[in-house]
């Protein structure tokens, strides 16, 4: 018979199976065996599920369990584990039968099969999807899977066995989720952390590293991971993915870091990015390891290609010509797209140009333009290009044709739901060769080419053109190109207005300066005292007396083409007044704005004054009042002592009015100015004022000075 002790233990023994007989009929009823499909899929019970049900939990932000809610729900829809699946804790799973006559799987094997078949589903996107809506909605399910899968395996306790599926899903999800938004954001180093802290947790080494950077957890990462060979190859891969968010977000140096602590390098090591890509060695993947959607061999080729385009891009832009040339040349070699390629290929266009090697230029401009598609880079480069080696008609035409490629909405392609070059470069910055500018900025280019080469009707076709875009809202507003300087909106109209009268189209160039006036004079202050306090406010009151004194300046130019003498003397006197009006910048901040080469405040005002006075003289003249013009003349000459232009036509006015000894005198004095060394000019003028100087420029005046001079010399008359 047997004792108290033996009949108690049976009792528990049956009060055992019974409970393990009733947990499987539940998790029966909440999974399904696909046969048909090939597949295990997990039907969550929806409405009338059974009452006292545990309800599956809420998500949260760093993909756990929200306060309050089951971590482990009893069913297996939720985000937890299987309520099947024994304690994750242990290093192995004991596998739970399905039905009667499934074999025996556990649920790593369930969630790594749900990772191969995401996987697949993904690259199956990406080959057959031609609708790109299609695939955005297809991607963004995978996503959504890889999120589900990543949140159960996160709602266990971190065990090294699981360790390189987890640390795969997180890989794939990380990859999916940038290349489908095109952007790394904060989330993704978040998940990266996570994975960390989940790899030492595994390890019990996750103490007070909590509080320590991204940085120094993967120090801490690697070197207590150093002697756990299966979790190198998901480690590897995962650092590869931090390496493309450091390096899109310009940490280079902790970038630097992180490669040499997965080459097993000392500190101190080559901080070379390129050297460090090229001796890291991603570990291979086993053959039976959970599927990826980019493996870390092919991250690391990425990588390598687009630090060599960013390193390159930015030695060109320094000016460390050489330097810029190995390194794009090392991302020509290397893996990415034809997009990418004509980058590459356009950046080592400029790169040799500015070496000194046109040709070799040419031939990679030629390349880049082959792949039938028109891209903006290379026709811009191809213009400078051809400007310098003196090729008008080329230079006009590339022109042309970047207008017409930026006017057209280029088609985005589907992505390849994989990290690629294009997502790890920087958007090109003005100063950048990859630049091309907008629409207008390319047409504006054009139009002012098209004025200083002396293509006057066609820079008036393109500069209305312009005028019509920008006016119509087809763009927001109209910026200037940075390099070099270009013109603000107001300068753009007179600039129009100036190639309008240069064509011989007066009488527009009138409706151009109409609609600036209309524009530009209410900014002008009212009283003179008022110029000192505007031009401490803002830079458009600066620069607005400028603006509305060279409007009447070619108001005055447009009368003089129509032949209306009196009105264009009218228009250059209303110019006139309010230049001497006009207080110019203090000399400080002239030299300081003298430093990029632009203009100064001061200097454009006194060349306008200048082009104001000989222009009114010139219609003097023009009427037979050479007393008039004398006067206009002389005072020019006192502005500006060593201009000739103004110079010659004080001469010329001198000897109409037979003052003879007054002109010998002002020779002399002249050509005593002559022999002083030249100012070293390095500030440019505005493209229409420096149009307007050459209107007042004889094109023989060098010849009749010198014709002058024998006259005054001469021994009979002196």
């Amino acid at each position: 018979m047997m004792d108290y002790d033996s009949q108690h233990a049976a009792r528990e023994s049956a009060l055992r199976k019974e409970e393990t007989r009733e947990g499987l009929a539940n998790q029966r009823r909440g999974w399904k065996l696909g046969r048909a499909a090939g597949r295990e899929e997990f039907v969550s019970p929806g409405k009338g599920e059974p009452a006292g049900q545990v309800p599956r939990g809420k998500l949260g932000s760093r993909g756990g369990v929200q306060k309050g809610a089951n971590p482990l729900p009893a069913q297996v829809g939720g985000f937890g584990t299987p309520s099947g699946c024994p304690a994750p804790a242990l290093a192995t799973m004991s596998q739970v039968p399905l039905d009667s006559s499934s074999p025996r799987a556990s649920c790593m094997d369930l969630w790594r099969e749900k990772n191969d078949r995401l996987v697949r589903q993904t690259k199956q996107v990406t080959q057959d999807s031609d609708l790109l809506l299609r695939q955005q909605q297809l991607a963004q399910d995978a996503l959504q899977g890889f999120r589900e899968l990543l949140h159960s395996l996160q709602g266990l306790p971190a065990a090294i066995s699981a360790l390189p599926l987890e640390l795969t899903v997180i890989c794939n999800f990380i990859t999916l989720k940038a290349s489908h938004t095109q952007d790394f954001t904060e989330d993704q180093d978040q998940d990266i952390q996570h994975g960390l802290e989940r790899v030492l947790e595994a390890q019990k080494q996750l103490g007070p590293r909590l509080e320590c950077g991204l940085r120094e957890l993967w120090d801490s990462v690697l070197h207590a991971s150093s002697l756990l060979p299966e979790l190198l190859p998901a480690l590897h891969h995962l650092a590869g993915l931090q390496a493309a968010i450091w390096l899109s977000t310009d940490h280079l140096g902790d970038l630097a870091l992180l490669l040499q602590s997965l080459n097993g390098s000392q500190s101190g090591a080559s901080e070379d990015l390129l050297l460090l890509l090229k001796t890291w060695s991603p570990p291979a993947e086993e053959s039976d390891a959970p599927l990826t959607l980019q493996d870390a061999r092919g991250l690391r080729d990425v990588l390598l290609t687009a630090s060599a385009l960013r390193q390159g891009l930015q030695e060109l832009i320094t000016g460390s010509l050489p330097r810029a040339l190995s390194s794009l040349q090392e991302a020509a070699s290397g893996l990415c797209s034809w997009p990418v390629l004509v980058q590459v290929y356009t950046a080592l266009a400029t790169c040799l140009r500015k070496m000194g090697s046109p040709q070799r230029a040419l031939l990679y401009l030629v390349a880049a333009l082959k792949g039938g598609s028109v891209w903006g880079p290379p026709l811009l480069e191809a213009s400078r290009l051809y400007r310098q080696l003196g090729d008008t008609a080329a230079e006009l035409k590339s022109l042309e044709l970047l207008v017409d490629a930026l006017s057209v909405t280029q088609t985005s392609e589907a992505p390849q739901l994989l990290i690629e070059v294009e997502l790890l470069l920087p958007r090109p910055d003005p100063a950048s060769p990859l630049y091309c500018g907008t629409q207008s900025q390319a047409k504006h280019l054009l139009a002012s080419r098209c004025l200083q080469t002396g293509r006057a009707e066609d820079a008036a076709e393109h500069y209305l053109d312009l005028l019509a875009l920008l006016l119509d809202g087809l763009e927001p507003r109209f910026s200037p190109l940075p390099c070099p300087p270009g013109p603000c909106m107001p300068e753009v109209f007179l600039e129009a207005a100036v190639a309008l009268i240069q064509a011989n189209r007066a009488q527009d160039a009138l409706t151009v300066c109409e609609e600036l006036l209309s524009r530009t004079s209410s900014l002008l202050p009212k009283m003179p005292w008022l110029w000192e306090d505007a031009r401490n406010v803002a830079k458009e009151p600066i620069n607005c007396p400028l603006w509305v004194s060279a409007t009447y300046l070619l108001q005055g130019q447009a009368w003089v083409k129509l032949g209306d003498q009196k009105q264009a003397v009218s228009e250059y006197s209303r110019c006139l007044e309010l230049l001497f009006r006009a207080t110019p910048e203090d000399k400080e901040q002239g030299t300081a704005s003298n430093s990029d080469q632009r203009c100064r405040p001061d200097v454009a005002l006194q060349q306008l004054r200048l082009a104001a006075l000989i222009s009114r003289g010139l219609v003097w003249v023009a009427s037979g009042q050479d007393t008039k013009a004398l006067q206009d003349f002389l005072l020019s000459v006192q502005m500006c002592p060593g201009n000739r232009d103004a110079s010659f036509h004080l001469l010329q006015t001198l000897r109409r009015l037979d003052r003879r000894n007054e002109a010998t005198a002002f020779w002399w004095r002249l050509e005593a100015q002559t022999k002083l060394p030249p100012e070293d000019v390095t500030w440019s003028l505005p493209l229409y004022l420096e149009t307007c100087l050459n209107w007042i420029h004889p094109p023989d005046r060098e010849t009749l000075l010198e014709e002058f001079r024998t006259s005054l010399l001469e021994p009979s008359d002196l």
